[in-house]
């Protein structure tokens, strides 16, 4: 049975011809689907799969009754493709695998045509940003020796999981760093590790160990920084995903601070390092202090992100309980 249009299905090309795709699995499960967030408020719902698995599915092609299609072949593509921002309408194919369905000859009815790539290497997870985009898709084409060829494409979504060892037993060392300004501020601030999987909890302390400037507020960022390009062509892209007000007032010498910020709600993908040698994503705990003369002083610590599968999130340690969460100012859907 066909998946609704809207979801996975195909619209009218051109005059003389519809395509419809119905996705499938090798082991005849359901296709799952990925909510993915679009412009604005709008989400698109798009067949999900992970490296390695076999992209299944039938097509159908059908002439508008009365009309006979002449064509020079149909065939499916199988494509992974990196469009940069720069370069916009050259998207740069790392993966192209083609099936053909049928040879040249006349459409004169509905034909219906299963494909099938097995095992197919999708090492690369999809991704939408501000000036790169990572997609799959499959695109059927019905060749024609005149007039338009008739075009369709249908995407789908890759995550990928990332298998972490588990850390030593015991507890682990923190992670310490410490800001200043000679003889007027000393803020020492501690997390609880460096790499979380994206629905992870990050856990830390702030210590006020000299304050001679009266501070109105803090609050902890958490930046996302594209880079397309390399060395002095590289270009560099950020964007503030999530902010958390963590107080509210002048603090005083000896105090301190808990942070609990949760990930789950926030728009991420893991940490990429030089995909395909066209772009990375690097994740940053930022920390602003603003004092009374509106004066903003910052602070970073990269983190690292990855995808964690369903065991390694519940084999994960809880964070400690003693210490007070915070409440996000605003939250967007996860798309990644």
């Amino acid at each position: 049975m066909f998946l609704q249009k809207g979801l996975f299905g195909g619209l009218t090309l051109g005059t003389n011809a519809t395509v419809q795709l119905e996705f499938r699995r090798a082991d005849r499960k359901p296709v799952k689907a990925a909510s993915i967030k679009g412009k604005g408020s709008e989400t698109e719902q798009l067949p999900l799969y992970t490296n390695k698995d076999s992209v299944v599915g039938e097509i159908r092609v059908a002439n508008t009754p009365g009309k006979k299609v002449e064509h020079q072949g149909i065939k499916v593509q199988l494509l992974g493709q990196i469009e940069l921002k720069t370069e916009r309408g050259t998207p740069n194919d790392f993966l192209a695998l083609v099936r053909d369905l049928a040879p040249p000859g006349d459409l004169t009815s509905l034909q219906t045509y299963s494909f099938e790539f097995n095992d197919v290497e999708m090492q690369y997870d999809s991704y939408r940003g501000l000036q790169v985009r990572l997609r799959y898709l499959l695109r059927v084409t019905v060749s024609r020796s005149y007039g338009t060829s008739i075009v369709k494409e249908f995407p789908f979504w890759i995550r990928n999981t990332e298998d972490v060892p588990p850390p030593p037993p015991g507890p682990q060392p923190p992670i310490k760093m410490e800001v200043g300004i000679e003889e007027c501020l000393h803020i020492e601030f501690e997390y609880d590790k460096n790499k979380y999987h994206m629905k992870d909890t990050v856990v830390g302390k702030i210590y006020f160990l000299l304050v001679r400037i009266k501070l109105k507020h803090m609050e902890i960022e958490i930046r996302r920084r594209e880079t397309i390009g390399s060395g002095s062509h590289a270009r560099n892209e950020n964007e503030t995903l999530a902010k958390y007000e963590i107080m509210d007032g002048a603090p005083v010498r000896g105090e301190s601070i808990p942070i609990r910020l949760f990930l789950s709600p926030y728009d991420l993908a893991p940490t990429y390092k030089n995909v395909h040698n066209k772009f990375s994503v690097k994740y940053y705990l930022n920390l602003v202090l603003v004092d009374e003369e509106d004066r903003r002083y910052f602070k970073q610590q990269e983190i690292t992100l990855y995808r964690a599968s369903d065991a390694q999130k519940s084999a994960a340690p809880s964070p400690q309980s003693s210490t007070a969460a915070l409440q996000p100012q605003s939250e967007s859907p996860s798309s990644s």
